[in-house]
């Protein structure tokens, strides 16, 4: 049971790190396209979009982190409330 519940977490961090990388591409490619659609400049454009995505995939992955706590969290709870009911 332990080995099931250790690949089921390397599962679910390897799941968010996926899709952290490919937040990270597609936000790389708007945020050039879009400045670069802006400026006409290509060098502005690479700029902005090695800059403004990294810190923003950064910001994501620790996002989604703290989304992963709350939502075992609440099945945490949920779990234990069931318990403490007992029927006489």
């Amino acid at each position: 049971m332990y080995f099931a519940l250790q690949k089921t977490r390397t599962l679910a961090k390897n799941r968010d790190l996926i899709k952290t990388i490919t937040f990270a591409v597609m936000h790389f490619s708007v945020a050039f396209l879009v400045t670069w659609a802006l400026t006409g400049d290509i060098l502005i454009g690479t700029l902005v979009a090695m800059v403004e995505p990294a810190i923003n995939t950064v910001a994501y992955y620790f996002h989604e982190k703290i989304w992963g706590r709350i939502n075992s969290r609440k099945t945490d709870d949920n779990a234990d409330s069931s318990r403490a009911f007992v029927m006489p």
